[in-house]
């Protein structure tokens, strides 16, 4: 996708926003993606020499191969959003494998019924907790539904988990995963966060806070202290969450004046580079979701990534976009996204 195809997409006055931009933080202090991602992070960690094998073979899959960039696509959503919502577990693996993917996150079930057909034709991410919603009334928690063994034994080369962070559930679910994790990498998989927040009280004064750059930022560090090796957020639509809570008098959390003077601004390039700030720095890749399918999603998705890639970030994570609609259709989205992590001329803002 050229430079000009990228700014008919956006609109002329969004691209002028977004790929001319330069960050408040200057992106010489991140970690960046690059081929060698895993030799200049990932090596000198304490990650056994197997993680290291895992990690490479994401990263040296599908279109994005050798850039250190990824584009993933995941297909859990039977469990959350009713299994009308749900597929042929073997047409997820081929839109994922079509579509040019770097690897595929899925359930258990999912990934488990076509194993030994796919296993070795790409990288299988097992995501062992999930939120069902069939216990009335419904309640919003990460469940175990699978076991670091079973990833192992079915292929996978990664295992993803994620945790509500601000519900009443998130210290039990921070043991949970801290330990899954720990195990996980003891088998030679990596590890990849979706570190959400969830609780009503962040909807305050008609803003919705689950999106804020602070909020989730410090959700993003709370993730790399438990060794995610690979962040998966939101993408910030706004920002002073503690502010925000602490209105009124109350006490809540602790930050810093500095973090919304000097660390970020109201522009969705510095918003999202707070997000990669609070991965150490990029240490720990910060891939955003695509969202929830609708209208114009080609755009959103086009805007997503460039905001993600000018930021600092590793990719995107893109599902119901890509699978709620015909199979051309969404190998052509998923292009659309891989086509601006190729493109030379967005850079790094």
């Amino acid at each position: 996708m050229s430079l000009d195809k990228i700014t008919s997409i956006l609109g002329d006055e969004q691209a002028e926003n977004l790929l001319n931009y330069k960050a408040k933080v200057s992106s010489g202090k991140l970690h960046l993606p690059g081929p060698d991602f895993v030799d200049r992070i990932f090596a000198l960690s304490d990650r056994p020499t197997p993680v290291l094998r895992s990690l490479q073979s994401i990263f040296s899959h599908g279109r994005l191969a050798n850039t250190g960039y990824v584009s993933i696509l995941p297909v859990d959503q039977g469990i959350e959003h009713s299994a009308g919502a749900s597929f042929d577990p073997e047409n997820i693996i081929k839109l994922a494998i079509d579509g040019g993917c770097n690897a595929v996150a899925s359930t258990l079930g999912v990934l488990g019924s076509v194993a030994r057909k796919y296993a070795h034709k790409i990288p299988f991410i097992l995501k062992f907790n999930h939120n069902e919603l069939l216990t009335y009334p419904n309640k919003f928690d990460q469940v175990m539904f699978a076991s670091i063994e079973q990833a192992r034994d079915l292929g996978a080369v990664a295992v993803g988990a994620t945790i509500y962070y601000g519900s009443d559930e998130s210290t039990r679910q921070i043991v949970e995963v801290s330990e899954a994790f720990n195990i996980a990498h003891d088998m030679g998989m990596a590890t990849i966060l979706w570190c959400y927040l969830r609780n009503p009280a962040f909807k305050k004064g008609g803003v919705d806070y689950h999106t804020s750059a602070d909020l989730t930022g410090q959700a993003n560090h709370l993730g790399v202290t438990i060794e995610a090796d690979i962040i998966k957020q939101k993408q910030p639509e706004c920002n002073g969450g503690y502010t925000a809570m602490n209105e009124g008098g109350t006490s809540y959390g602790k930050t810093h004046k500095k973090v919304y003077s000097d660390l970020s601004s109201d522009h969705p390039i510095d918003l999202t580079r707070l997000q990669v700030i609070h991965c150490y720095m990029g240490r720990a890749g910060l891939i955003n979701s695509g969202g929830a399918s609708g209208e114009n999603d080609l755009a959103q998705a086009v805007r997503t990534a460039v905001i993600n890639k000018r930021a600092g970030g590793m990719g995107l994570i893109s599902g119901r976009k890509a699978f709620q609609r015909p199979k051309d259709e969404g190998i052509e989205l998923l292009h659309a996204i891989q086509d601006i992590y190729l493109e030379k001329e967005v850079t790094v803002a």
